[in-house]
């Protein structure tokens, strides 16, 4: 029997999406929590599996992956998963893989670098974040999750059609984290709120769970160390 380990942490949004997605499809794992606050990435134990230092990283059966779409994909060819996840068919597959392009540059960075400017720069710097500079950011980031409203929703269900895939379970979690900073993401984006509820819908319990420990986790460590000692 083939033996899948993954290397995660919930407070993680690419870990987040791995652990929606093995729960929601059914693919046995043997979880291996990383603590990011303890620097557990950081350790010779962890480099000996990364390099890299980053998470989530899987080992499936002595076959080491990092990156988290990249793994989605592998897992969507090696596991018999439902075809609407990552479509075999070309064209289905290629609108998938177009949002999974563009995220990198603008959901997964816009929503990252303004919840870690506005919320964790100063506990690690020990100064004040600049307004205007949160402002920057904010508008950068309210302009991708227009683009997201306008156009990837504008006549579908989901970001690449009328069934979930992949893609939507990378987006949701870069989105919902944004809520750490105090942020509402869906306010005035009627589009975006409902594929938010179709999402938690699909994805409930598991959806829930993980945003339950996002802010469980995030109020915990704060408190107690108040300075963050890693990255997301």
């Amino acid at each position: 029997m083939s033996s899948l380990k993954l290397y995660y942490s919930l407070m993680s949004q690419p870990s987040r999406a791995l652990y929606l997605f093995f729960k929601v499809a059914e693919i046995p794992f043997d979880g291996k929590v990383i603590d990011l606050f303890k620097a557990q990435h950081c350790t010779e134990e962890f480099q000996a599996i990364n390099p890299l230092q980053k998470i989530p990283v899987i080992d499936h059966d002595g076959f080491i992956l990092t990156e988290s779409v990249a793994i989605l994909r592998y897992i969507c060819r090696t596991y018999n998963v439902a075809d609407h996840w990552y479509p075999r068919d070309s064209v289905k597959q290629a609108l998938v893989d177009e949002y999974l392009e563009w995220q990198h540059s603008n959901t997964r960075a816009d929503c990252a670098f303004y919840c870690l400017y506005k919320v964790f720069w100063p506990m690690f710097s020990g100064k004040q974040a600049n307004d205007t500079r949160i402002a920057q950011l904010e508008r950068r980031m309210n302009q991708t999750l227009d683009s997201i409203e306008s156009f990837w929703l504008q006549d579908n269900l989901f970001l690449c059609g009328n069934e979930i895939s992949i893609a939507d379970i990378i987006g949701i979690c870069e989105i919902e984290y944004t809520r750490i900073a105090g942020f509402d993401a869906f306010a005035g984006r009627p589009k975006l709120y409902k594929w938010k509820t179709r999402i938690a819908s699909y994805l409930n319990p598991y959806y829930d769970e993980t945003n339950e420990v996002i802010e469980t986790i995030a109020a915990k460590y704060i408190k107690k160390y108040g300075v963050l000692k890693c990255n997301f």
